[in-house]
């Protein structure tokens, strides 16, 4: 396991984030395994920079969230704000026993935590201002939830997370350059008729640098552009709760109706958060070659071959769109063969069909290309 461990250490050091000598390198880590923390430590004070460690307790973080308000959270903010202001690198190392630890959390105790302490650390400070990636740890609990043996599942997360990023990243360029000049897209499947404009909005590869595992380009539609219904057909979890054929139906840009399996009033409020949460902040089109089926974990899932996701809430600052919200979530619709097939379409040219690129230019990112 040594060599793979390894493997994996220098993809996160050397290719994510670039660690150079005197750079201050926060990782935060929960269930990970020791041999591949000392890895990781001695990879980075091998490169002359400095391994900061956080042990993270999502038990304990989740029983603070429960008794949290305003003035805690802004607490908690004080204090690891400087802490991320100082660092240069961020490595995220998140193993999970139980993805719906967090179910019985209200929704309103979740909001309010992410407003006031996730937002300005996370999602301001550390995503804008350090250089970061996120992966998760193969656990039993992430490997139950996707449906696998351990073995299945950490065999296919080591497999997934050390391809070969550059080559990946090199084949992403003609996307990026057809996304950039793209005015229309519109999005075809079952219970799916949906299309929007991004014109003028930048397209920006994912090719291992912030996530690990990771193989999409995303962009983002303009705001009040949105017009259709699109039915999402991974399952999602969002705040500790499992949500399956999310279907939802958008005018102007505004989601005006959302339903889903057996929890559509826990759906609407999520999507009732703040103003942009009826909102999308985000199109992107999931490439890796090696993530076929659903895991249950959202940096697996977001980046399946064949498929979209449309997400409602907050875009990123490389893309913006103006809306802004304190929601961000990534659902997934895929159109390969195995969940009902779709098509993909720029400018009413037809790009991809059943999840496979049909455009000369693009057949590189086809997963017989990147090495599956």
């Amino acid at each position: 396991m040594y060599k793979t461990y390894q493997k994996f250490a220098n993809v996160l050091v050397d290719y994510s984030c670039e660690i150079k000598a005197g750079e201050k390198v926060i990782i935060e880590q929960e269930f990970v395994d020791d041999q591949f923390l000392i890895i990781l430590a001695k990879t980075i004070r091998e490169r002359g920079a400095y391994p900061i460690f956080v042990n993270k307790n999502s038990t304990l973080t989740n029983t603070l969230i429960e008794c949290c308000d305003e003035t805690y959270c802004d607490l908690l903010t004080k204090y690891y704000l400087p802490v991320m202001k100082d660092a240069d690198a961020t490595i995220l190392i998140r193993g999970s026993n139980n993805l719906y630890e967090s179910s019985e959390i209200p929704a309103d105790k979740q909001n309010i935590y992410s407003k006031r302490f996730m937002t300005p650390v996370h999602f301001d400070e550390r995503v804008n201002n350090t250089k970061w990636v996120l992966s998760n740890w193969p656990t039993t609990g992430l490997a139950q939830a996707g449906g696998m043996s351990t073995k299945k599942y950490t065999d296919l997360f080591f497999k997934v997370c050390t391809l070969d990023y550059s080559k990946m990243s090199k084949a992403m360029d003609n996307l990026v350059a057809m996304l950039d000049k793209t005015e229309r897209v519109r999005i075809v499947a079952n219970g799916t008729d949906i299309s929007f404009s991004i014109k003028d909005i930048p397209a920006v590869k994912c090719a291992g640098k912030n996530n690990i595992p990771d193989g999409e380009v995303f962009t983002a539609p303009v705001k009040n552009s949105v017009n259709g219904v699109i039915t999402y057909n991974v399952p999602t979890v969002y705040n500790g709760k499992k949500f399956e054929n999310i279907c939802l139906k958008v005018k102007d840009g505004k989601i005006y109706e959302a339903t889903c399996s057996g929890k559509t009033k826990e759906l609407n409020d999520i999507l009732d958060t703040d103003f942009g949460s009826r909102y999308f902040g985000e199109f992107a089109i999931g490439v890796n070659p090696y993530i076929t089926e659903a895991t249950g974990d959202i940096l697996f899932d977001e980046k399946m071959k064949g498929s979209i996701h449309l997400t409602p809430g907050c875009c990123y600052d490389e893309c913006p769109n103006d809306n802004k919200s304190s929601v961000h979530w990534d659902m997934i619709l895929s159109q390969t063969p195995e969940f009902g097939g779709g098509e993909l379409y720029f400018d009413d040219v037809l790009v991809r069909k059943d999840g496979l690129f049909v455009l000369p230019e693009l057949l590189c990112l086809n997963p017989e290309n990147l090495g599956a």
